[in-house]
């Protein structure tokens, strides 16, 4: 696909640059070079917390992520979703990230519904406000998403959507909270497809500091949307979400030993549904994530 071919020269371009350029008479003043030590420096002024597993984090990253996601239907259907609209995040300027994700494709076993690709998605964040661990460990955070209608077959939206959020998060110690509260403004026919309000909880606790230990985040989400106007009017549908994150492991280390940005971040999780009104249950959330 052309968005994968396009994300892979823009990593590749990133991750081979520095040791190109520190070959050459640049050396570190490259633009790689200088790029990537702005955005350590970003970094640096906010919490250092592992992104969850469904809610969205209101910190900046640059990663290549990936997910897996198998919902079962009240009647035992299951969906595959490959890639769960995840894809690209870069951070271009101090305070701004932005995401373009690669369409998922689902895998159906439902009578009548096809197989295809979804929409394409992006997001784009903005940080208001952040203090580091040795600051006060807080975080608050705009988004603005958005969706375009390229599904195929039937698994996507019959038009465009804009959803913006607020995201905000608190860390005690080893413990992280994090909650974000968004809704949904279809471009056209808002009454066909009515509005969704979603508000995600993460909590969050890190094991150690130091050790093997400091890399395993067990969690626990609650995902709420909350529907009005359209085919589920009235309707709430709440998931709990247990699940764990490892990482980040380093994948590269400079000359004096200390961790390099590549690393490698993963993680599981099931949604349980909470109310009586729910399109799936026992969903499996798988995620793979390359910070870079």
């Amino acid at each position: 696909m052309k968005i994968q071919a396009i994300a892979a020269c823009v990593v590749g371009a990133v991750l081979c640059g520095p040791t190109a350029s520190a070959q050459s008479a640049a050396g570190p003043s490259s633009f790689v070079a200088r790029y990537q030590a702005r955005v350590t420096a970003t970094q640096s002024e906010q919490p250092h917390w592992v992104t969850p597993l469904v809610t969205v984090t209101p910190r900046l990253e640059q990663e290549i992520r990936t997910d897996f996601v198998r919902q079962t239907t009240p009647k035992l259907y299951t969906t595959w979703n490959y890639g769960n609209s995840k894809g690209l995040e870069l951070i271009p300027e101090r305070h701004v990230e932005l995401i373009f994700n690669v369409p998922p494709f689902f895998d159906r076993t439902t009578p009548g519904l096809q197989d295809g690709f979804g929409d394409v998605s992006f997001l784009a964040k903005f940080r208001f406000f952040s203090r580091n661990e040795e600051h006060g460990s807080a975080i608050v955070t705009g988004f603005l998403a958005a969706t375009v209608p390229t599904g195929k077959n039937g698994n996507g939206s019959c038009c465009a959507v804009v959803t913006p959020t607020l995201a905000a998060g608190k860390g005690f110690g080893q413990l992280s909270l994090t909650s974000t509260l968004g809704g949904s403004l279809p471009v056209s026919n808002a009454k066909g497809l009515g509005h969704t309000m979603t508000w995600n909880n993460a909590v969050q606790y890190r094991l150690a500091k130091t050790g093997v230990a400091r890399l395993f985040w067990p969690e626990v989400e609650f995902n709420s949307n909350f529907y009005s106007g359209g085919s589920n009017d009235g309707k709430i549908q709440t998931f709990a979400t247990p699940g764990i994150i490892v990482g980040r492991m380093a994948l590269s280390h400079d000359a004096s030993g200390k961790p390099g940005r590549l690393g490698l971040t993963f993680g599981a999780g099931e949604q349980i549904a909470l109310t009586h009104f729910h399109n799936y249950n026992h969903g499996i959330v798988l995620t793979v994530r390359m910070p870079f």
